[in-house]
C-alpha cells in the first residue's frame, strides 16, 4: 500500500512539474529586443531602395532619402552601426519575422491588416493615395479610368486603396501589379498602362525629379499614415526609436531634415 502510495505521489509531482514546465514554456518571451540591438552594435533596417524621396539610389548608387537621414540620426544617438538591407517589398512581413532585417522603415503605411503582424510606432508622417496619368491624357477624374489600365507595386498599400474603393476598381478593365512603382511609372510612360495608383509623396518627388510630363488627379483614394514596423514582440525597440524621434523633433533636429526634403516640416512627430 505505502509502495502504492509513493508511487502516486511522485506520479503527482511529476505531472505537476510538467504542466509548471509548459504554462511557463507559453508565457510570453522576454522582450530584450533593444538589448540585442545594442549589443550588438548594429540595426538592420529593411527598404524597398526604389521609393524616393523616402529610400532610394541615387547617381552613385548609394541608398538616400528622407527616412534613411531620419534613421542614420537615431542609429547614431543610440550608438549603433545603421544597415540599410534593400528587401523584396512584397516580402517585407517576412523578412522581419525571420530576423533577416531588425525595423522596416520606408514609407511604410499603417493598415489595420499589417497591424496583426507589425508592431508600429506612431505616425510620423501623413501620405495619401492618388492617381498619376500622363498629361495629355483624356482622364481628369476617377469615373474616367473605367474600362482603362492602372498599374501599383505589388505588396503596397496602394493594393489596399484600390480594394477599399470597390466600385473603383470593379470599373477598371485590369489591374497590373508591377515590382516596384518606378517600373509602374516607366509603364505609364510608354502608354501600357494608363494611369498609377501611388503614394502622394513619391508622386510629386517622381514628377519633380524626372521631369516626366505626368499629372495628379485631383481625387485620390484616401489619406494614410506612415510607422516604422517592428516584430509584434519587440516593443522595447519600437518604443526606444519613437522616444529618440521625439527628442529630435524637440531639439529641431526632425524639422532640420525634413525641410531639406519637403521644403517645409511637414512631420507630425510630437504634433
Amino acid at each position: 500500500m505505502k509502495k502504492i502510495l509513493i508511487v502516486l505521489l511522485c506520479a503527482i509531482v511529476a505531472t505537476g512539474m510538467f504542466l509548471g514546465c509548459e504554462k511557463k514554456e507559453k508565457g510570453p518571451r522576454e522582450d530584450n529586443s533593444l538589448e540585442i540591438i545594442l549589443e550588438k552594435g548594429v540595426m538592420v533596417m529593411g527598404l524597398d531602395d526604389s521609393f524616393p524621396p523616402m529610400g532610394f539610389r541615387n547617381e552613385n548608387n548609394e541608398i538616400v532619402g528622407y527616412d534613411v537621414d531620419l534613421a542614420k540620426e537615431v542609429a547614431s544617438r543610440l550608438g549603433v552601426e545603421l544597415v540599410l538591407q534593400p528587401i523584396d517589398w512584397a516580402a517585407k512581413e517576412q523578412e522581419l519575422n525571420a530576423r533577416e532585417i531588425d525595423c522596416i522603415w520606408n514609407g511604410f503605411t499603417i493598415t489595420e491588416e499589417r497591424r496583426k503582424n507589425v508592431l508600429f510606432t506612431p505616425a510620423y508622417f501623413n501620405n495619401a493615395q492618388v492617381l498619376v496619368v500622363k498629361n495629355n491624357s483624356p482622364v481628369f477624374t476617377l469615373e474616367d479610368l473605367a474600362g482603362k489600365s492602372i498599374g501599383t507595386q505589388a505588396g503596397s498599400s496602394s493594393i489596399n486603396a484600390i480594394d477599399g474603393n470597390p466600385e473603383f476598381k470593379a470599373s477598371v478593365k485590369e489591374v497590373v501589379e508591377f515590382r516596384d512603382f518606378l517600373t509602374a511609372l516607366m509603364d505609364l510612360d510608354v502608354g501600357g498602362i494608363d494611369g498609377v495608383v501611388i503614394d502622394l509623396t513619391l508622386a510629386i518627388d517622381n514628377i519633380n525629379r524626372s521631369g516626366k510630363d505626368f499629372r495628379i488627379l485631383d481625387e485620390d483614394l484616401g489619406d494614410e499614415e506612415m510607422g516604422v514596423g517592428f516584430r509584434l514582440g519587440d516593443k522595447a525597440l519600437a518604443d526606444k526609436i519613437w522616444e529618440t524621434l521625439l527628442e529630435m523633433a524637440e531639439d529641431g533636429t526632425v524639422a532640420e531634415i525634413t525641410t531639406e526634403w519637403f521644403g517645409s516640416n511637414k512631420s507630425i512627430i510630437g504634433k
